[in-house]
């Protein structure tokens, strides 16, 4: 792999990361852990995504240039992160490319890529009951 090619365009660039985010988010809430921390309207979270992802992973600064710093971990303390959350989260973006048919290796490092930050955002360590 050339290391000299960001990932937003080994991906396939603004259609691809909007492909990967509409996959994505079905898959979300559907799930049982973590869909009922979403909103039912949930385009303009898929909005931020789309422009976080296409930042995160190289591409345009979409996501600072409206909202400023992502400040991610901040943003996502009111939410009961735990670790089941966090590895769901990381299933449902994993289903999702390769729903949309990124190739697995790219798959394998763009899930590399996520795990640190789905990590770091757990601020909870048990479910609710």
């Amino acid at each position: 792999m050339n290391r000299n090619i960001s990932l937003y365009e080994l991906i396939g660039g603004a259609g691809k990361i909007r492909e990967m985010v509409e996959a994505f988010y079905p898959k979300v809430q559907a799930h049982p852990l973590l869909g009922p921390l979403f909103p039912a309207d949930i385009h303009p979270v898929m909005d931020k995504q789309y422009m976080f992802l296409t930042q995160f992973f190289g591409g345009p600064s979409l996501y600072s240039d409206e909202y400023g710093h992502p400040m991610m971990r901040a943003r996502h303390l009111p939410f009961p992160i735990t670790p089941e959350r966090a590895e769901a989260w990381l299933d449902c973006m994993r289903r999702a490319l390769a729903e949309i048919g990124v190739e697995e290796q790219l798959q394998a490092i763009v899930i590399d890529r996520l795990s640190g930050p789905a990590h770091h955002f757990v601020n909870t360590l048990e479910e609710e009951t």
